[in-house]
């Protein structure tokens, strides 16, 4: 089976689904097997997004961009400053 990379507004979606399933009183099984996904996937979806609004999982992932953003800048500006010290030193 191919996987698919779901956006963080479907999988906060696929959850309200399956919540109201298993309000109706269906089987986990059953209401995960609907939405398309596995038991281990659901719970790993409802751990990560469990408690958020749509609105609230755009600017984590927003801000998880930045993030790796910026830690590829700190590795850069840490690799210009080791060289910067080197040729200071004269170990060029």
């Amino acid at each position: 089976m191919a996987r698919k990379k779901h956006t963080p507004e479907e999988i906060i979606r696929h959850l309200r689904t399956v919540e109201v399933a298993l309000g109706k009183g269906q089987a986990l099984e059953n209401a995960v097997r609907k939405i398309g996904v596995c038991e281990v996937t659901y719970h790993r979806w409802k751990k990560e997004y469990g408690g958020l609004r749509i609105e609230q999982v755009k600017r984590l992932k927003e801000l998880e961009q930045e993030n790796s953003q910026l830690k590829k800048i700190v590795a850069d500006l840490s690799v210009d400053n080791s060289i910067l010290k080197e040729v200071a030193r004269g170990n060029f």
